[in-house]
């Protein structure tokens, strides 16, 4: 029996009824990704020019640059998961929502028990990796600040400047908009239209805009806000009013282009592969030669390989494959939370009449701690609700931040107020000699890996002015009467009281925004080099949070972009354009 649908010997039911079994990753397989005979076709017979591993963020940045200049480009993408979301989980219905954590994270490496000791109100894990097509882009938060060349401090000149040079294409790819300017295109009787039947980021918006500008210098450590920049504009998504971006849809749009293109004879068809697992890279004297994966032998020939896998991942494969890169996974960063969810009475607003029955503000406040310069910002999520149970659709399809928001408790105790969710985050210092990623002696080359990060006396110290700055943004500046309330216990079963919550209520266990396992330098200030090529490897190129020197307390998604961007500008000269192969690979 055939193994498809139709073919040239079996199809429509004709001589017998044919497969009765397919599934989401068969279809997609046939589409866009590489069927097993597909597979077998390309491994055995195709060259490349660029291997990525990973189909998140910069892999998308990277192969969109390039195929942009070069259609001829040949590229093949290797990712380890299978497909799982078509978008965002918060473009989609409320109960995709809990797919975030549980068995959509995996954990590839050992936390050192020191770490996972640790009592509340410390660090205690970094969140893991999300193992499907798309990778973490199809869960994450989508706040995309641009950082100040201050804010970029202990980076290398050279390369805060190709970030900066395009800062502008990365928050084009993936929709950047700032909040105050979302909806600002629609003509005023349609907004007003829209504001009806959904909440848009209007009064509520800019009074609080207003009411920072005017009020910043009361936080001690602040340095500087902005309209929170989020990854959901309308008029760079299809018309779709604030969609969260990801990259699976983008990445099967530029492979579905490549394949048109393949087959008028003026590009290369972009080949993607799931469920592959890279377990090594074989090299000789230096050069990346072959990858070692659970689908077989890739051979890299004169490709590229263009590490997009994340942060921790690409470390772990370096240092398995490559023991002669020296310094690997010697420095450790990532940000540590606090979370804190206040409430303000609406009547204490002059503009409260002014609001509608929902309205949403996205804010992004940074500072600093004054003595070490290490710094922190506050994502700020504002809720005007004054239905909670008849708006959740609503708010949760539109709210600016879906991982940290508002509960359903907190908002229905709370219609007459306006709700502030503040997810606060602060850097750790990567001087701390006591957080690393190592080698360890266990088999798996996927996970022989140990992760220990400790908070220093230093990142207490942020970690407090961080708090300290929370508070005094939500009591100097966002109370005008002075009466504030704060959540205290867990989100559904807590309460309000005007006390702030102590150190382990308000103090997240888990890490974000992990970095520096393979940090930038010139010379041999990094591990990797200028030119993102880890020291003494001929072939290999690194992309995303492992290249980061210090974290700042910034989003680091958009910055990624813009690196991945300056990496692919670097390699179009190296570009190979033969005649393309045909994208029509035979099924089976």
């Amino acid at each position: 029996m055939s193994a498809v649908t139709s073919s040239t010997n079996f199809g429509h039911g004709y001589p017998t009824p044919g497969p009765q079994t397919p599934n989401a990753q068969k279809v997609l397989d046939h589409v866009f990704f590489l069927s097993e005979s597909a597979w077998k076709q390309v491994r055995e017979e195709e060259q490349f020019d660029f291997i990525i591993i990973g189909t998140g963020f910069c892999s998308l940045a990277f192969a969109e640059r390039i195929l942009e200049s070069q259609p001829k480009a040949r590229i093949l993408m290797v990712e380890r998961g299978p497909f799982f979301l078509p978008e965002h989980f918060q473009n989609l219905p409320i109960p995709y929502q809990k797919t975030l954590g549980g068995f959509s994270e995996t954990f590839p490496w050992t936390l050192s028990a020191r770490t996972a000791s640790q009592p509340p109100g410390n660090i205690g894990w970094q969140h893991g990796m999300v193992p499907f097509f798309g990778g973490r882009s199809i869960m994450w938060s989508a706040w995309c600040p641009r950082p100040t060349k201050e804010e970029m401090a202990y980076w290398p000149e050279q390369t805060i400047a190709a970030a900066e040079a395009r800062f502008e294409s990365a928050e084009k790819l993936l929709n950047v908009i700032p909040a105050d300017k979302i909806d600002t295109q629609l003509d005023p009787q349609v907004r007003a239209h829209v504001t009806e039947q959904r909440p848009v980021y209007g009064t509520l918006q800019l009074e609080l805009q207003n009411m920072l500008e005017h009020n910043i210098g009361k936080i001690d450590s602040a340095t500087r806000w902005l309209s929170a920049p989020l990854a959901a504009a309308a008029d760079r998504a299809g018309g779709v009013d604030f969609a969260k971006f990801s990259t699976p849809a983008a990445i099967m749009e530029l492979a579905g282009k490549q394949a048109d293109r393949a087959a008028a004879g003026t590009g290369s068809p972009l080949r993607i592969i799931t469920e592959c697992i890279v377990e090594r890279i074989h090299q000789q004297d230096g050069a990346a030669t072959a990858l070692q994966t659970s689908r077989g032998v890739i051979n890299i020939g004169n490709a590229k390989l263009i590490l997009a896998m994340g942060t921790l991942p690409p470390a772990t494969l370096l240092m398995n494959s490559f023991p002669q890169i020296k310094r690997a996974g010697d420095r450790f960063t990532a940000h540590f939370i606090t979370s804190v969810v206040a409430r303000v009475p609406r009547k204490d607003y002059p503009f409260a009449d002014k609001l509608a029955e929902l309205e949403l503000a996205a804010i992004y406040l940074a500072g600093k701690n004054k003595q070490s310069g290490m710094q922190y910002h506050v994502q700020l999520s504002v809720l005007s609700d004054r239905e909670p149970a008849k708006n959740a659709q609503k708010a949760a399809r539109y709210m600016p931040d879906v991982v940290a928001t508002a509960s359903m408790a907190q908002l229905e105790s709370s219609k007459d107020h306006l709700v502030f969710v503040c997810a606060v985050l602060g850097e750790i210092d990567f001087r701390n000699p006591d957080n690393h990623f190592h080698l360890n002696d266990q088999a798996d080359p996927t996970t022989n890996v140990n992760l220990q990060v400790l908070a220093s006396k230093t990142d207490q110290q942020t970690w407090d002015t961080m708090d300290e700055g929370t508070f005094q943004m939500m009591e100097r500046v966002f109370a005008p009467e002075g009466k504030v309330e704060y959540w205290h216990g867990d989100p559904n079963l807590g309460h309000w009281t005007g006390e702030r919550p102590s150190i382990p209520e308000r103090r997240v266990a888990g890490l974000v925004h992990e970095g520096s396992t393979l940090w930038i330098g010139d010379k041999d200030e990094g591990v990797v080099g200028l030119d993102y090529r880890p020291h003494g490897v001929e072939n290999v190129y690194v992309t995303g949070g492992a290249l980061w020197p210090a974290s700042g307390s910034w989003n680091p998604t958009m910055t990624m972009v813009a690196l991945a961007q300056d990496l692919a500008d670097q390699q179009l000269d190296s570009v190979n354009t033969p005649t393309p192969p045909t994208s029509d690979l035979t099924e089976v």
